[in-house]
């Protein structure tokens, strides 16, 4: 599992940048949680590690606000991109950090592609200092303007190799966990941009080649039409 996650993502560097370019939609992620997060700190983020940072969008975020910032991912393709921080290839089970190490752990767009999400939040609150806090943000789907799933009217579901609340019971289970709602506008268009990335493709068709999934991705999403609502939880959790 961990070989296909690294491969899709090795594959996915420019058109995750394509889509990031046209809606920001990684970058607004990475600054509402840094919100969150910093809102439960009382002296302010120190060190944070940016666990699935990808090519570096959620790690230019808390750069700005914290002491110090280590990116991390299992993509060496993804890590490539970013300069001027730490960088670490490696997955989230097994963290290559000291315990109590990092003031923050922030999983930005992340944690819901890894299989067993209690053992990554498990390595959070390991190498967490006390009085840290960790944030994690995961998709809760499209929809129209009536509420209706944006992929009801398909055979195929858009899903996540975790679902978004065993994300929430993963860091409920840790620490004092508070939870909300994003929701953003995009376009029928953004839907498609979002499935052209490999990564994103395998959401669809998990377990086809890389090329033929996105453009079975591409023919599936071709009559989507409007504008719908993006929705996004986020979970944030202190030591108890």
């Amino acid at each position: 599992m961990k070989d296909v996650v690294r491969q899709n993502f090795d594959a996915s560097v420019d058109a995750y940048t394509t889509y990031e370019r046209r809606t920001n939609r990684f970058t607004s992620l990475a600054r509402l949680l840094a919100a969150e997060m910093d809102a439960r700190t009382d002296g302010g983020l120190g060190t944070v590690l940016d666990a699935g940072a990808g090519t570096g969008v959620s790690t230019r975020v808390f750069t700005e606000t914290t002491a110090d910032t280590i990116a991390l991912d299992i993509s060496r393709e993804m890590l490539s991109e970013i300069e001027s921080t730490a960088r670490l290839q490696a997955d989230f089970d097994h963290l290559p950090l000291s315990d109590q190490s990092v003031d923050g752990v922030a999983f930005t767009a992340s944690l819901f592609l890894v299989p067993d999400p209690a053992t990554a939040v498990r390595e959070a609150a390991r190498v967490l200092r006390s009085g840290g806090v960790v944030g994690a943000v995961a998709p809760l789907g499209w929809f129209d303007s009536d509420g209706t799933d944006a992929f009801e009217q398909f055979e195929r579901e858009s899903r996540s190799p975790t679902d978004t609340p065993a994300i929430r019971d993963a860091l409920a289970a840790e620490f004092s966990a508070t939870t909300g709602t994003w929701k953003f506008s995009t376009s029928a268009e953004n839907i498609r941009l979002f499935h052209a990335i490999p990564a994103m493709a395998a959401r669809l068709y998990p377990k086809l080649e890389t090329e033929k999934r996105v453009r079975q991705a591409r023919e599936l999403l071709g009559a989507l039409d409007g504008t719908f609502e993006q929705r996004w939880r986020w979970v944030v959790g202190v030591p108890e």
